[in-house]
């Protein structure tokens, strides 16, 4: 005996598969990282902390 199967779940499950599928593929193609993020942003907060504290008083540029 076949098993039965749901037709709008399956529907739905694909649809979700190709979703996840063209984002996984655009992430790869075009982003970064969450951590490659944090990193960077990290980095500059760092320098401008290291940059403000370096500037002389009373002058603002």
């Amino acid at each position: 005996m076949a098993e039965i199967v749901n037709l709008r779940q399956v529907r739905k499950a694909r649809a979700r598969d190709d979703k996840r599928a063209a984002a996984d593929e655009n992430a790869a193609r075009h982003g970064r990282s969450k951590a490659l993020k944090a990193l960077e942003k990290a980095r500059n907060d760092r320098a401008e902390a290291t940059l403000d504290a370096h500037r002389l008083d009373g002058r603002e540029e």
